[in-house]
């Protein structure tokens, strides 16, 4: 038997033992929306095996649902299924009556554009190089005492925080919050994505918890659930967490940081050298160096919303330019830890509102093209990033638009991610962006309406 036959009969297994009817089942679309649907547990075991099909909608329409026209699908042919992979090392149980849950990833045509299936063949390229990759997401967050619909009547402004002051590792609020930190890890440890930290963040309804570090496409997997299902929790416990970039104006945003190491078939950390200056190695330093190279070309698929680019702005804890640093906040690539189980990179400028597979994908493939590249980083920042003056070189796109064409334009995208990915990436964010564009927001009504 097979690692991946020992994996299907593994969570045929536990499927069969399961008190539910029905086995959930999700794809992680274009805008990290898992989108899925119930299955009668005969016909998901049949699909473990034999796969399943979707509809490729799932990739021709933005995440709420308004459709773009894509050369994968559109109304010219009639938007058809294609092919699913169940993946069954991803089965969980879910809090509500212990429905199993799993994961699946296309493998038709939509395969060349599927983030999980983009985020695979990055790792796979990895492995071919010898390397294997360990990961971990952190997420900063907002928590409202709101209903969807009362956000909603109140057109999503002077919501009611969770907290009534700002209390960044504030104890106090930890503990007359109780319930819900407590409710948070119980979660975590549900669903296989356990939480390393969790604490109030600067600012009212600030959040931020770190998930423990995993191999491989784990990490992403981790992220991708525990972001949709502890929404759905705090839903029902009436509250509204938001992982938006900007959902406050005058307070910090959501960052979505991703902490990478490399490490050697025999267990070394590749990123280690005790003789250099933070321990980083010259592997680590060709790493760095691929990021920062590459780091404004990908900026679309890291910050990938236009909410997105109000959180890259001077004093508010997100980069401004490609920099990095050693333990340096202000900077977009932070070198953090020193021992060999300790040193990691951490990609900082990433939003909380971006696809986790695909920072996994443009973070980690960034990196090892300066690898593959024998790259040399610029020199690290010491002090205030957002004080200095970073070359062009260094600069990061404005505005969406500027980032998907950027992205269009990248050599080392079509490269690592194909033209076919790189292409219906790039038209859906100059989808959203002509979306915003029909919009006529508060700040322009109160700026023209009467004084022009």
């Amino acid at each position: 038997m097979t690692m991946g036959e020992a994996g299907i009969e593994a969570a045929a297994g536990a499927v069969r033992e399961a008190a539910a009817s029905h086995v959930m089942i999700g794809v992680t679309d274009i805008d990290g929306v898992i989108r899925g649907k119930y299955l009668e547990k005969e016909k998901l075991l049949s699909a473990l095996v034999g796969g399943t099909a979707m509809c490729r909608v799932v990739f021709g329409w933005d995440s709420r649902d308004r459709l773009y026209t894509t050369p994968y699908t559109g109304w010219f042919n009639g938007f058809p299924d294609d092919g699913l992979r169940i993946v069954p090392e991803s089965l969980r149980f879910l809090p509500e009556g212990g429905t199993p849950f799993l994961l699946a990833e296309f493998t038709g045509d939509g395969a060349r554009i599927c983030p999980r299936n983009l985020a695979g063949r990055v790792l796979a390229r990895a492995g071919s190089m010898g390397l294997n990759v360990k990961g971990g997401f952190e997420y900063e967050f907002y928590g409202f005492r709101e209903t969807v619909e009362s956000a909603r009547a109140k057109d999503f402004r002077n919501l009611a925080p969770l907290t009534p002051t700002t209390g960044g590792y504030s104890v106090l609020r930890s503990s007359v919050h109780s319930d819900f930190f407590l409710g948070m890890l119980d979660l975590s440890r549900t669903l296989k994505t356990p939480i390393e930290s969790l604490h109030p963040e600067a600012g009212e309804g600030a959040l931020e918890y770190a998930l423990s570090p995993s191999e491989g496409i784990d990490s992403a997997d981790r992220a991708a659930i525990f972001k949709t299902f502890s929404k759905a929790w705090a839903q029902r416990n009436g509250i509204l967490l938001s992982y938006m970039a900007k959902p406050v104006a005058d307070l910090p945003g959501c960052g979505g940081h991703l902490h990478l190491s490399l490490w050697d078939e025999d267990g070394n950390a590749l990123f280690h050298d005790a003789g250099s200056r933070g321990g980083l190695s010259k592997t680590g330093r060709a790493f760095v160096a691929g990021q920062q190279k590459y780091m404004a070309e990908l900026l679309s698929m890291t910050a990938p919303t236009i909410n997105a680019f109000t959180r890259l702005t001077p004093g508010y804890w997100a980069p401004t330019a490609a920099t990095w640093g050693y333990d340096n906040r202000t900077c977009a690539l932070r070198v953090v830890g020193s021992s060999p189980k300790s040193i990691r990179v951490e990609y900082r400028v990433t939003s909380a509102d971006a696809n986790p597979y695909l920072v996994l994908s443009a973070a980690l493939a960034s990196g090892l093209a300066g690898i593959e590249e024998g790259l040399e980083p610029h020199e690290a920042t010491d002090g205030n990033a957002y004080d200095q003056v970073a070359g062009e070189d260094l600069r990061l796109p404005r505005t969406l638009h500027e980032a998907a064409g950027r992205l269009r334009a990248s050599a080392m995208a079509r490269d690592w991610f194909g033209p076919d990915f790189v292409e219906h990436f790039a038209l859906s964010r100059e989808a959203e962006e002509q979306s915003f564009r029909r919009h006529v927001t508060d700040w322009e009504l109160e700026r023209y309406m009467e004084i022009i």
